[in-house]
């Protein structure tokens, strides 16, 4: 009777689990169909809007819309299930709208090939609201359970009448026929200041025996051998191969090298890391010095922080003395002995060359004026940046106090705006005993 009870009390409580399961996923399921039909209607109403005060709005509100509608999507169980082209369409969106809201739309008002790109998004998000709508027909007239979607995913059994996969499958090829469509499309190209081409990479093409002679030279294991290199295949956007190194003790390393001119794009050693004898600026020092070794030249650490025994280093650029923070590389160090353990250059990369840097239009002076009088200044100076419109901007950097804070201020050096403003983060509260 004692095992009758208990087995009895274990099902209620497995079937109370599923139950709020089920219940989160339909929530969820049903708020990203409400989600997607008043963006549908959002964007259309921006289509008939011309002025400032009435598009802007109507674009942050688009843009508020399909942060809703990732959110949704995120807690539906699709994580085996392909939907990445969707998530990108929300993400285009979102980023169009917010970047076309916060300018000034009087001075720069819709282009024309703005407006088609509007016209383009309304249409596309019809299709997957009718796509959603006609999935959420079938789950309600069904009664069709979203558990059930979990386990098969779960388990690769999809089943080939699975109404709820092969709706959303559908939903996927649509905002793939988006995808090819438009991802071309210039006005979605200048909101992504990412150069995913490396255009600026100078250099020869390298054999893989070049590339391995590389690898070694940038490894932290004078010992190690290169066991693997793969070639990118023929869809990536830039050339470059994967090397993977072995050292005594089988410690591992892999790094990714650009075929053209053979620069490191990353690196990550593996090895544990044993107890700290090196302090985090010693760290810093050995960091810059392995930057200058490997001809990094004219870097600059701008942030530092501490992870248990690794130190995490943040350099950029610094060219007539002023910081050029697109082109930034990160480190980490192992504080036990001072060993580069992963680094990455692949902004650096996207985005360094000589530039033709105008000279401020403001003087410091000036440009102090627009910071909030209550901030103490405790540093200042001037840096290339790239504003919420992706665009590079000279400003006046300014580091100060408010209280116990400390905050990053961007005053644009032309305009006055400011540009941005980073809180730093504070030193986390360790909590002892606390169980």
């Amino acid at each position: 009777m004692g095992t009758a009870v208990w087995g009895y009390q274990e099902h209620r409580e497995k079937n109370a689990i599923l139950i709020n399961s089920e219940n989160n996923y339909q929530r969820a399921f049903h708020n990203l169909a409400f989600q997607m039909d008043l963006l549908h209607d959002k964007i259309g109403t921006t289509l008939a809007m011309n002025s400032r005060k009435s598009l802007s709005p109507g674009l942050a509100e688009v843009w508020r819309l399909t942060s809703e509608a990732h959110n949704s999507v995120g807690q539906l169980p699709l994580s085996l299930l392909p939907f990445n082209k969707t998530e990108e369409f929300l993400t285009k969106i979102g980023s169009f709208s917010y970047q076309t809201a916060i300018r000034d739309l009087d001075k720069k008002p819709l282009t024309d090939q703005e407006y088609s790109t509007l016209k383009k998004l309304y249409s596309q998000s019809e299709d997957i609201q009718g796509e959603l709508r006609h999935v959420q027909h079938l789950v309600l007239k069904n009664n069709l359970r979203w558990m059930d979607v979990e386990l098969a995913l779960a388990t690769g059994k999809e089943a080939s009448d699975n109404t709820i996969i092969d709706g959303f499958k559908t939903v996927e090829k649509t905002a793939k026929g988006y995808d090819e469509a438009n991802m071309d499309n210039p006005s979605f190209v200048s909101y992504s200041k990412r150069d995913e081409n490396y255009q600026h990479v100078q250099g020869k093409i390298m054999s893989k025996a070049e590339v391995e002679k590389i690898a070694k030279g940038y490894s932290a294991m004078k010992d190690a051998d290169v066991v693997k290199v793969t070639e990118s295949k023929k869809g990536a956007k830039f050339g470059f191969y994967s090397v993977t190194l072995k050292g005594k003790n089988n410690i591992e390393e892999v790094m990714d090298i650009s075929k053209k001119g053979g620069h490191p794009i990353w690196y990550m050693n593996q090895r544990k890391i044993g107890k700290q004898k090196i302090s985090l600026n010693d760290g810093e020092r050995m960091a810059l010095s392995f930057l200058k070794s490997h001809h990094f030249e004219g870097m600059q650490s701008f942030e530092s922080s501490q992870y248990d025994t690794v130190g995490v280093y943040s350099f950029v650029t610094v060219q007539n003395g002023i910081r050029i923070y697109p082109e930034t590389i990160k480190m980490k160090i192992a504080l036990d002995n001072g060993q580069v353990i992963g680094f990455t250059i692949e902004d650096y990369l996207q985005s360094h060359y000589k530039r033709n840097i105008p000279k401020p239009t403001l003087s410091l002076t000036e440009a102090k004026g627009y910071i909030n009088p209550k901030l103490k200044i405790m540093e200042d100076r001037l840096a290339l940046i790239v504003n919420d419109l992706n665009e590079e901007v000279l400003c006046y950097e300014f580091l100060g106090t408010l209280g116990n804070d400390t905050y990053r201020i961007y005053i644009n050096a032309t305009t006055g705006v400011e540009e941005k403003v980073e809180k730093f983060k504070n030193a986390e509260a360790i909590y002892k005993n606390a169980l």
